[in-house]
């Protein structure tokens, strides 16, 4: 199974400079989502990066550092950093809840990743430091290698008592409960603001049940941050009490209609080539949809006012349209691909992408979850990302 992920790759500039490269579109260091290195010093990047096996939970993401010569692999609760040539350099494990996709922040240098801990409805960024990622087995409690910011907007909207009988229904998509069928977060990205407002924002994809019996669920929802002052946020990892530390507020939230999918957007990715929002999901079941799994969201169109559809009571809210092209099903006026990403997704920024592609492996009677970024390129076409080199000389590295 193919699986995509983002590079981000800080290029040791100053914060200014990589924004208004990212933003602007000029420049190779820093452009939103995996930054470049410096013009005229990058090494080439290799065709497979090895993310090793691990008794641990499927790849769910990736962030590239090249800036460091790293790669980063989520392995839904462990966090694993190695070289460009596949060898592991450092680990963060015992980490509580599920671990997602990643991002790499161009200003800062540090890896972004969504962090769900239902158990206590709470939903956080999860930051770390790749600096004082130095060991294998790092403990995500104990080590200082990891802080988290609680997004209270999502938890929020996860808990919603939509039907009103004064109970929240837990972790199932099969209620009327949870506000516009919020499952929790699962794609992140850094990238430049949907609406009004200029620099760099984060921007954190929704979960979304898969429940082909309510029709206020076919949207991907977007929310966007600001996390220049973060830092007042962050805490250490918490375990059975988690903390409450997070913005009162996003600098905008945001809708694209796609049909329901499930799980929501597995991984969100900005292209600096395109300029356009990558949308990766798994496949939905609603016969009325396409159910394509990947969405291009048009970077150069801002988002509008409406209202959205399929809400009991109409709801206002920021409208995102898809690019105009790819596959297009006429019945609901839907663009989207049949690409891959769901993983994983990287654009490097040059019109090519590290994509993952995962596996399992037995060792000693136990089942070990593998991955690996194959580099790609982006064609546009309806399986738009072909790999850089053949898959059978890649799979023979």
């Amino acid at each position: 199974m193919r699986l995509y992920v983002r590079l981000r790759l800080p290029a040791l500039l100053a914060v200014t400079v990589l924004t208004s490269a990212l933003l602007t579109g000029r420049g190779t260091a820093g452009d939103l989502g995996p930054a470049a290195a410096p013009a005229g010093r990058a090494q080439p990047l290799p065709a497979v990066i090895d993310g090793g096996a691990w008794r641990s939970g499927h790849l769910q993401g990736m962030a590239l550092d090249r800036a460091r010569g790293a790669m980063y692999f989520s392995y839904t609760d462990r966090l694993v950093k190695t070289d460009l040539g596949g060898r592991p350099t450092g680990s963060v494990t015992g980490i509580s809840g599920h671990l997602g996709d990643l991002d790499l922040h161009p200003g800062d240098g540090r890896v972004y990743g969504s962090l769900e801990h239902k158990a206590g409805n709470a939903f956080y960024i999860a930051v770390f430091d790749p600096g004082r990622i130095t060991r294998m087995n790092m403990d995500a409690r104990t080590s200082g290698v990891m802080t988290t910011v609680h997004l209270q907007q999502v938890a929020d909207d996860y808990t919603a008592d939509m039907n009103g009988d004064g109970v929240f229904d837990g972790n199932t998509g099969n209620t009327p409960d949870h506000r516009y069928g919020t499952s929790g977060i699962d794609g992140v990205a850094f990238g430049p603001a949907l609406g009004p407002g200029d620099g760099l924002r984060l921007t954190v994809a929704y979960g979304i049940y898969s429940n082909t019996a309510r029709s206020d669920n076919d949207h991907q929802i977007l929310l966007q941050y600001d996390t220049t002052d973060w830092a007042r946020y962050e805490r250490p990892p918490g375990g059975a009490d988690p903390h409450r530390s997070g913005p009162d507020s996003y600098t905008g939230r945001y809708f694209v209609h796609t049909g329901n999918t499930t799980y929501g957007v597995q991984n969100l990715a900005w292209d600096p080539a395109t300029r356009n929002w990558l949308l990766a999901v798994y496949k939905g079941k609603k016969p009325a949809f396409p159910n394509y799994t990947l969405f291009v969201v048009d970077g150069a169109v801002p988002a509008r006012p409406g209202l959205i559809r399929g809400q009991a009571v109409p709801r206002p809210g920021n409208l995102l349209r898809l690019e105009p092209t790819g596959l297009l099903h006429l019945p609901s006026g839907i663009h989207g691909r049949r690409g891959g990403g769901q993983y994983g997704l990287v654009p490097v920024g040059d019109g090519t992408h590290y994509v993952a592609e995962t596996g399992t492996e037995t060792s000693g009677g136990v089942t070990l979850q593998k991955g690996r970024a194959v580099l790609h390129r982006w064609t546009g076409a309806a399986d738009p990302f072909e790999p850089v080199v053949p898959r059978a000389a890649a799979a023979r590295r």
